[in-house]
């Protein structure tokens, strides 16, 4: 009985160890894959690019946004972002938000109702006040 207790003890502290080797191991290749201009992730959910690496000092400056920039331990970088496939044709965002609804469609509620489509805002509040009438 001693002899399997010892037995698994044994296998306990060698799985320890191999499991720290490995993430080790998976730590020093994330590193060597850093490089000014790499997209990065740290380990506290801070998206940036590597602006410089200081390694005598461990320190990775990040450019979190134009012209901010932040500095943080090399460690706490701990993923590297792959840039996502940017679409062929660029969105067009509209400067205004007269120009997000197409003045020839109706609104929702006219589907149902096709005398409200050319209504004056006097003829909408009556309305609306009659059905509130109606309803109660």
């Amino acid at each position: 009985m001693t002899i399997l207790l010892f037995v698994m003890l044994g296998l306990f502290i060698f799985m320890m160890f191999r499991r720290n080797k490995k993430t080790q191991q998976q730590q020093a290749t994330l590193q060597s894959q850093f490089a000014p201009g790499v997209e990065v992730m740290t380990s506290f959910g801070l998206y940036g690019r590597i602006v410089s690496i200081d390694e005598d000092e461990n320190k990775v400056l990040l450019e979190l946004s134009p012209g901010n920039l932040a500095t943080v331990h090399r460690q706490a970088v701990t993923k590297i972002v792959e840039p996502a496939v940017a679409p062929e044709e660029p969105t067009v965002v509209p400067d205004d938000a007269s120009s997000l609804t197409a003045q020839d469609e109706a609104p929702a509620d006219a589907v149902n109702r096709p005398e409200t489509v050319n209504e004056t805002p006097e003829e909408s509040l009556k309305r609306l006040n009659d059905e509130g009438k109606k309803d109660s």
